[in-house]
């Protein structure tokens, strides 16, 4: 008899044991806090094409970087070049960060603002972005969110 009511106590604090954790220790908050994005283009280019892309990177593309970048619409941009590429990765990763992402509404606001600064028109800019195609190809591309540590 005795054996069987230390068998009911030990399961009886077993079951509760749970709910006599300290308030704080449930109450701990998540170690990680979440930051910026980051969307990271991967771009193979093409043996021979190094100076052709260099050159736009170094010209319009920095000039819509710096432009979104006066907006408030991005905080950085960066390239980066994979030293060690293996066979059919991307050579040059495209990293644009920014705060947050925007809605439909902002999206379209952003479109109209960028039409208006750029002066091209969308078929212009399509067919400067296929004439890339000659030197490079666009292998990935992945949205990243930062996470920092409290």
């Amino acid at each position: 008899m005795k054996l069987m009511k230390n068998v009911m106590i030990a399961t009886a604090m077993l079951i509760s044991a749970p709910m006599a954790l300290p308030t704080a220790a449930i109450a701990q908050e998540f170690p990680l806090v979440a930051g910026d994005y980051s969307d990271v283009g991967g771009i193979f280019v093409k043996d021979g094409g190094t100076l052709k892309y260099a050159m736009h990177l170094a010209g319009d593309w920095k000039k819509n970087q710096e432009f979104a970048k006066s907006q408030g619409w991005i905080t950085d941009y960066k390239i980066y070049v994979n030293e060690n590429p293996r066979d059919g990765e991307p050579n040059v990763y495209l990293v644009t960060t920014f705060a947050s992402l925007p809605d439909a509404a902002e999206t379209e606001r952003r479109g109209k603002v960028y039409e208006a600064w750029v002066k091209t028109t969308n078929a212009q800019r399509d067919a400067a972005s296929g004439n890339r195609a000659e030197y490079r190809t666009i292998k990935s591309s992945m949205l990243l969110r930062e996470y920092k540590v409290r």
